[in-house]
């Protein structure tokens, strides 16, 4: 049996943590499995690496913080293979270039192409357990690239997926997917199983457990990802393509406080200029979410559309820069916003959620800036402060508590 094991900073933050993990992992080698650990920065590694690139150039070059950000895994990985060689056990640590993950060359954010895995292989046929390096891939020109936060789950799942494992294991802080995050709904309630679409819609919307490409190829490869806590052996959260027959109306509810709204305004109202807007912002590789234009009056017309809060000074440049291009008269920016959202499978044949979750915000006295919906979610733009309220006020309204 194959497993890939996927082990978050917080996992392996200090020498017993390291300790843990790698006795964890020698359990299954000893039961006769092949076992490939992906590895995370060590704790708040990655933090303090961006604030040092900071310190000394706060517009560094993107390909440059890839190079890095890239050594916080590579740290970790050969830490791990110490303390399993240690232990007795025959372990070897690989980064990206070794294994040869061959990746975009979007730098901070970059997508998987293919991966080499002779190497794996080779090692694994020759009863070693295997650490790879997380987070990071190479590009065409052999440069160093990163997957983006919480890339190491996307890379278990990759070679999960290519090297056809019978699973993969993504541990992490707490014990399973919750339907909110329990460390701001304390009453938030473990899932035994949630669909992949569940839990994409859920990881693109704000919760953390899990990256949501990571979810996404799974789902296209059909790699079953299992959700648990490296701290204890509280069993966790399978996510999987069908999930039981008894249903709740909303599965969780997730917070994205990394957002912001831009706002384009005086806009001439005639066919074409949304196209030239967005278009201009997919040229530049910007991820756009909710979008809102408003009725259109005296031949002018208003966009606003959400954005992760790290694209804001580039988003901001590039529609100035197009101004006259795209008829605007201003461009606004609010940052101080969160994305609060509802998801389950279940309000696809239950109308009134959308209801239920605003009369929930109104009992509380939240304000809604924005709304958009599809077939398993809605989401509405809040201030930022009340992110937690009304996360809050939702998870009740619904009856997702324990």
């Amino acid at each position: 049996m194959l497993i890939v094991k996927k082990f978050g900073g917080s996992s392996v933050a200090d020498r017993d943590r390291i300790y843990n993990v790698a006795k964890r992992c020698i359990e299954d080698y000893k039961k006769g499995h092949d076992i490939i650990v992906v590895l995370s920065a060590m704790g708040k590694t990655t933090d303090q690496l961006i604030a040092q690139a900071q310190d000394i150039n706060p517009l560094a070059p993107k390909r440059e913080l890839d190079m890095l950000l890239t050594t916080g895994e590579q740290v970790s990985v050969s830490l791990m293979a110490m303390a399993m060689n240690a232990l007795g056990v025959p372990a070897i640590s690989l980064n990206a270039f070794q294994v040869q993950m061959h990746t975009t060359s979007t730098y901070g954010n970059a997508r998987f192409k293919k991966i080499d895995y002779d190497r794996i292989r080779h090692e694994l046929d020759n009863r070693r357990i295997v650490i790879v390096t997380g987070f990071q891939g190479v590009n065409k020109y052999d440069d160093y690239t990163t997957l983006g936060r919480g890339g190491s789950d996307t890379t278990a799942v990759a070679l999960a997926a290519a090297l056809h494992a019978d699973t993969c294991e993504i541990y992490t802080d707490v014990e399973g997917v919750y339907t909110a995050d329990p460390r701001i709904v304390p009453k938030a309630r473990k899932m035994r199983e949630i669909s992949y679409d569940e839990m994409l819609e859920l990881a693109t919307l704000g919760a953390k457990v899990l990256h949501n490409r990571s979810v996404e190829m799974a789902k296209k490869y059909g790699v079953q990802l299992i959700v648990r806590s490296s701290l204890n052996r509280a069993p966790g959260t399978v996510v999987k393509e069908v999930v039981g027959v008894e249903r709740m109306l909303v599965s969780g509810v997730a917070a994205d406080k990394n957002t912001a709204r831009i706002s384009v305004i005086g806009l001439k109202d005639q066919p074409g200029i949304a196209f030239k807007l967005f278009d201009l912002l997919a040229k530049h590789k910007i991820n756009v979410d909710m979008i809102l234009q408003s009725v259109g009056r005296d031949g002018t017309k208003d966009i606003s559309f959400t954005i992760p809060s790290g694209d804001v000074r580039e988003v901001m440049d590039i529609i100035k820069d197009n101004q006259n291009r795209i008829t605007a008269q201003k461009v606004e920016c609010e940052e101080n916003i969160a994305k609060v959202s509802v998801v389950g499978a279940g309000m696809m044949s239950n109308p009134g959620v959308a209801a239920k979750m605003f009369e929930a915000l109104y009992n509380v006295g939240i304000n809604i800036k924005m709304i958009s919906t599809s077939e398993i979610r809605v989401s509405v733009i809040v201030d930022a402060k009340e992110a937690d309220k009304a996360m809050q006020a939702i998870h009740d309204s619904f009856g997702l508590e324990d």
